[in-house]
């Protein structure tokens, strides 16, 4: 059997994506399974994104991780569902390539530093880059090549999408294993050069409400959220999909809001009530409309974080 390095690393960046069909709510709170899809677009890396070393060594006694140069707890639950995921795939890829044994590296212990050049909670994404990054670095220090959706799933749903460029759709899936619940990219971010990203950051406070409470919160009180995700989001799709495909900027810029607007709404339907809004946030969607006014057509279309 050859030797084994003493140790292995490897260092990588995942993009922020913004959803523009919105993802609120689950229908299996351990496998992270969506009660509807959605659609997101995918930031450049210039300007936002994780970036996430992981190394592996026969030296470590335990697994350790380290956010924004800040030591976290390893036990919690879906970095452990992350981290037993990637190593039962490599595992199972080694089998299936019936070489034996199995490489010591398996069993060694990883440590893992990640850093965000954003805002880390406040409405970014962040989870998404950030177990997107997770994913692909752990997959590449064991050796595991596979699709990563159900991996990066694991640990936030939207990390599925940050796993592409470009135009991307989580699909909710059917299956209770989730094995259907998968990120593809509807089109490359080549598709669309003149699309441009503005983010304005009105507060770097974390959210008031976590996404993963909030959601639990919703499911269990919200009438309007199973109404949005049954009636309204499969249309809503289908019609952003072809607004991406045919690069119809009105259409894309109008459903983009109705669909924040709509976000929103359920998390006001919430019991008690969830608002991520400010008062800034309202003067900022006031003067998106104003702009539109003015000009006689949807030039731009805001977001609402």
């Amino acid at each position: 059997m050859a030797s084994e390095k003493p140790v292995e690393v490897v260092t990588c960046t995942a993009p922020v994506n913004i959803a523009v069909i919105k993802y609120w709510g689950k229908r299996d709170e351990e496998l992270i399974l969506p009660i509807n899809s959605s659609l997101s677009v995918t930031l450049h890396q210039d300007q936002l994104k994780t970036t996430t070393t992981a190394a592996i060594s026969r030296d470590f006694t335990e697994d350790r991780i380290w956010l924004n140069g800040r030591e976290e707890d390893v036990g919690q639950p879906r970095l452990q569902a992350c981290l037993r995921e990637i190593r039962r795939l490599a595992r199972k890829q080694r089998s299936d390539s019936h070489e034996d044994p199995l490489p010591l590296s398996l069993s060694y212990k990883v440590h893992v530093a990640s850093v965000n050049n954003f805002p880390t909670a406040a409405g970014l994404a962040s989870s998404a880059a950030g177990y997107a990054c997770l994913a692909y670095a752990l997959a590449r220090v064991y050796g595991v090549e596979s699709d990563l959706s159900e991996v990066a799933r694991r640990g936030s749903g939207s990390a599925c999408r940050s796993l592409y460029g470009g135009f991307v759709e989580w699909q909710m899936g059917q299956r209770a294993d989730g094995k259907d619940s998968i990120a593809r990219q509807v089109a490359p971010e080549a598709h669309w050069p003149e699309l441009r990203v503005l983010i304005l950051v009105v507060s770097a406070e974390r959210k008031p409400t976590g996404s993963t409470a909030g959601m639990q919160t919703s499911v269990e009180t919200s009438a309007l959220l199973r109404f949005r995700a049954e009636a309204l989001v499969p249309a809503r799709m289908a019609e952003m999909t072809r607004c991406v495909r045919e690069r119809d900027f009105q259409a894309f810029g109008q459903l983009t809001m109705k669909d924040s607007n709509q976000f929103h709404a359920t998390c006001l339907d919430t019991f008690p009530p969830i608002s991520y809004l400010s008062d800034t946030s309202r003067r900022v969607i006031r003067l998106v409309h104003c702009f539109n006014a003015h000009h006689g057509r949807t030039k731009a279309g805001g977001i609402h974080v």
